[in-house]
């Protein structure tokens, strides 16, 4: 294998600072590569992603062209995911597809835009030369559901930075904490109605994410003041990482109610912070969060929801078991540092096998 550093251009669509967590996973890898051997650029492409315009698609052609020849090139799946065949080949360079989870599967979209999302997704895996996912399950989905050979996938989850223990709101009130951008894959409706049938049990809900949907804000503000919640359940938005911070160690129940996660960040960070769970197992949020650290119901049943809900609110013994499950767990997981690690050394197999 050759001794020169491997460079890679990745090309991410959209504002990289934006508080997401896929944008927080390509931050940190592009931050942490060098370390590991391998001199990463991040190169923008249009935000429109995966909705392109064909003004979009010519900016990107044109981008990659300006790139030096011998740089691989490490895409986003949120772009590459919906790039034609056409522009792909015309790349004439090894590509790396990184994939948080398949286009197909956000909820909020047709099924007929599903449908194009997946045979558009399937294309572009099969020109890549190798595929970098978020979770075991990714994997099983890329290689089940879109033939993508086992050999050309490597799994990089996400790492966990260590935070403080959370210490709990030391109120009356049960603080619960959501954190997670507005959009319908997040199922924050889900939990607006689970949570109106207790209202004989003392708590409040801080909900932090990035207003992305605004139809999705705006139906979920509707829904909360139409059960009359509006004095128990906040919309904060995004918030700087100090605020989070804070918020995660003045929860005393985390709450995820998502229909559909590649991996689920957000859960690990509260895993890593000792915090009592309730879950769906929506996607591979089931494999994030083990038995013992949290409750886990179907994804989309609010009446489940409730349920593990009223029963982690009614019992603080619970409670401290699970949060005791959930800080072993949290204690095993991955750093930022693996996953640079992991996807370095993908991506030096790669640039070794096109010069062999």
């Amino acid at each position: 294998m050759t001794d020169r550093r491997t460079e890679v251009a990745f090309l991410i669509p959209g504002d990289l600072t934006l508080p997401t967590g896929g944008y927080a996973y390509d931050r940190a890898v592009i931050r942490l590569l060098p370390e590991h051997g391998v001199d990463a650029i991040h190169v923008a492409l249009p935000g429109a992603f995966p909705n392109p315009s064909a003004a979009d698609l010519e900016d990107c052609a044109a981008v990659v062209a300006g790139l030096p020849d011998d740089c691989l090139l490490m895409i986003d799946g949120l772009a590459y995911g919906a790039m034609p065949e056409a522009l792909i080949r015309g790349f004439n360079r090894p590509i790396v597809a990184l994939c948080h989870h398949p286009l197909a599967l956000e909820n909020g979209i047709s099924a007929d835009r599903a449908q194009a999302l997946h045979a558009s997704e399937a294309r572009a895996l099969a020109l890549a030369a190798h595929v970098v996912v978020t979770s075991p399950l990714t994997g099983k989905i890329l290689n089940g559901d879109f033939n993508v050979a086992e050999a050309k996938i490597t799994v990089a989850e996400p790492g966990t930075a260590r935070k403080n223990r959370a210490t709990g709101s030391g109120e009356t009130a049960l603080n619960l904490l959501a954190v997670g951008s507005i959009v319908p894959r997040k199922g924050y409706g889900v939990l607006v109605e689970a949570l109106a049938t207790l209202r004989k049990r003392n708590w409040r809900l801080r909900i932090v994410g990035a207003a992305r949907a605004l139809d999705t804000v705006n139906a979920l503000q509707a829904q909360i003041s139409r059960h009359g919640l509006d004095d128990r359940i906040q919309l904060l938005g995004a918030v700087r990482d100090r605020e989070l911070d804070d918020f995660y160690e003045k929860a005393d129940l985390f709450v995820m109610s998502s229909l559909f996660e590649g991996y689920g960040m957000v859960l690990a960070e509260a895993l890593q912070r000792g915090l009592p769970i309730v879950t769906t197992t929506g996607g591979a949020a089931s494999e994030t969060v083990p038995e013992g650290a949290g409750l886990k119901v179907p994804p989309g049943d609010a009446e489940a929801l409730a349920a593990a809900l009223d029963k982690a609110m009614a019992d603080p013994a619970l409670r401290a078991e699970l949060a005791e499950g959930a800080f072993r767990a949290g204690e095993k997981l991955p750093r930022w540092e693996d996953t640079a690690r992991i996807i370095a050394d993908a991506l030096r197999r790669v640039n070794h096998a096109r010069k062999v």
